[in-house]
């Protein structure tokens, strides 16, 4: 089973209360949201988001250029049901992340929990070059993996833990880093999941 195929499976046979990452108010995304004071009609992208209720609170607060984009059609099909009449508002993007081809600038990157699945230096590679020519100068982009501290797999499959210098020493070359925290997430089965959370801001070339 393809990567595809194995997030398709999740979002067929699984319900949002039964996967690990369910969060009804994502409280940290929205944080940054918040001290970076986004403009409304600011460019957003939410990585991997296709299930996720960032885009709900989005929606909610009034942005109005809100692109979601996940590797798997079954999550997205669930969010735009879930968001209603709002769907329309959103630019919906079936792809892997690291074969999206960007058709516009982005001014905030938004990626809770996709980045750290890509555990090959060639998949990292991809991605980073895709994010720095999609983000404009001076944009931010927020990257939430699992710390040290957090899970080995998640969903079943391997997942890359990070500490900050490591994340920090990994994309220096496109962003600088303006502050990264550690965050627990508790699951939907009482569990406590470590996850990192860095901010970053594109350099200018």
């Amino acid at each position: 089973m393809d990567n595809k195929q194995h997030w398709e499976n999740v979002y067929t046979t699984k319900q949002f209360t039964d996967v690990s990452w369910y969060q009804p108010v994502p409280v940290v995304s929205l944080d940054f949201i918040s001290q970076f004071n986004v403009a409304k009609d600011a460019a957003i992208i939410d990585v991997g988001g296709g299930d996720s209720f960032f885009v709900d609170h989005l929606l909610e607060l009034g942005f109005t250029n809100i692109t979601v984009i996940d590797i798997a059609e079954a999550a997205i099909e669930r969010a735009k049901k879930r968001v209603g009449e709002k769907a329309v508002n959103v630019n919906w993007v079936v792809s892997d992340i690291i074969k999206f081809v960007p058709d516009r600038p982005f001014d905030f990157w938004h990626d809770r929990a996709t980045f750290h699945f890509l555990t090959s230096a060639e998949q990292v590679d991809k991605y980073l070059a895709i994010a720095s020519n999609a983000i404009v100068p001076n944009g931010k982009m927020v990257m939430g993996t699992f710390s040290e501290n957090g899970p080995e797999k998640c969903s079943g499959l391997p997942i890359k833990q990070y500490s900050e210098e490591m994340l920090t020493t990994l994309i220096k070359k496109w962003f600088q880093k303006i502050k990264c925290i550690n965050a627990e997430h508790v699951t939907p089965f009482n569990t406590i999941q470590h996850f990192l959370f860095c901010s970053f801001k594109k350099a200018i070339a």
